[in-house]
């Protein structure tokens, strides 16, 4: 050591324990931009490379896609439907294209009214499907890990939630809020769907809280969260999956029979209920030449449907650990091993955590 050293009591270069250089040295391994990369990567290309391959995730993929650039750049491209758009009653391709779906009695293009009511559905549909959800999850998973007071007391809210009448209480709040806005209306035709998916997502909780893996992440001391999301919800995502797609085809059908019985207001809505609402007051039912005007909506309704069971079908692969890890191209032995405590490692001695 120099004099200069022993005057300044620092120590030479040299003298820089070896552990601590390599623990400098790996925590400046992954930039900024990697773990960014790695994060899209897990959380976006993965998932879009699992969906890619299975054919009805793929085609009910497509088919949501359709209806959401349907109703994102549809109502631009396609004007308001009016009356005396056109002529009454063209059957469809009767003109051309001018009216690819032909008119209703009115004269208003039934197309520009599938077209301009989509916006509308599609905010009901994930403001329905994620009030359920979220609600669903949040107190099941909570009610269930938890146990003692707090499921006692989440479970019995959750009970009583379920024996209200659904119609009825939707009815009730249509009429009391006469809702407008289409996210309102959404939560109003979901307001107590929640719990009964918030009790079978306590009953697998609880089931799966019991397995080794889990004990051996509460073991190695992992936060509560941290077991939650790398445990216990790979393992139910895919039922929590057909639960929102179950919500979703929910909201769809009750909106359009509620406003088929006009129990919701629409006064200036344009709703695929409404058109069949209006098509079966005009006597598409009885007329052959206008039954256009009944199909069209209907056609439309069926189809969204078909798509999202079929993308809710093939997306089960999705939620497991394993799969996406082999999916996802730049995820690297750090972050296998840091869930190694978690989930990856532990689901070695249970078969997997997604069965």
């Amino acid at each position: 050591m120099s004099e200069r050293s022993e005057r300044t009591g620092t120590e030479p270069l040299h003298a820089i324990d070896d552990g601590d250089a390599f623990e400098a040295v790996s925590e400046t391994t992954l930039t900024r931009k990697e773990r960014y990369q790695r994060l899209v990567d897990r959380w976006l290309l993965a998932p879009g490379r699992i969906v890619w391959s299975v054919r009805r995730a793929r085609i009910g993929a497509g088919i949501i896609l359709l209806y959401v650039i349907l109703g994102l750049i549809g109502p631009a491209l396609y004007k308001e439907p009016r009356t005396n758009q056109g002529p009454r009653s063209v059957a469809p391709l009767a003109e051309g294209l001018a009216y690819p779906l032909g008119t209703d009695n009115l004269g208003r293009d039934i197309l520009a009214q599938i077209v301009h009511a989509t916006p509308s559905m599609l905010q009901m549909i994930a403001a329905g499907g994620l009030f359920v959800t979220v609600m669903g999850v949040t107190v099941g998973t909570v009610a269930g890990y938890s146990g003692g007071r707090t499921d006692r007391v989440l479970s019995l809210v959750t009970d009583i939630v379920m024996t209200i009448p659904g119609l009825p209480l939707i009815v009730i709040l249509a009429a009391l809020l006469e809702p407008q806005n289409p996210i309102v209306t959404g939560l109003i035709l979901t307001v107590n769907v929640w719990a009964g998916l918030a009790r079978e997502i306590r009953s697998q909780v609880l089931s799966i809280s019991r397995h080794s893996y889990v004990e051996a992440s509460q073991a190695m001391g992992l936060s509560t969260p941290s077991i939650i999301v790398k445990d216990i919800l790979p393992n139910i995502m895919p039922y929590v999956l057909i639960t929102f797609v179950n919500a979703a085809r929910q909201v769809i059908f009750a909106s359009v029979g509620l406003y088929f019985l006009g129990v919701l207001p629409y006064d200036s809505v344009v709703n695929w209920g409404v058109m069949i609402d209006q098509a079966v007051s005009g006597g598409a039912m009885h007329v052959a030449s206008m039954a256009h005007w009944l199909i069209a909506p209907l056609a439309t309704i069926t189809l969204l449907s078909f798509g999202l069971i079929l993308f809710s079908q093939g997306t089960d692969r999705m939620f497991n650990p394993r799969v996406r890890a082999r999916h996802a191209s730049t995820t690297g032995s750090d972050d296998e091993s840091t869930e190694a405590g978690g989930s990856a490692a532990a689901t070695a001695g249970t078969g997997g955590g997604i069965r």
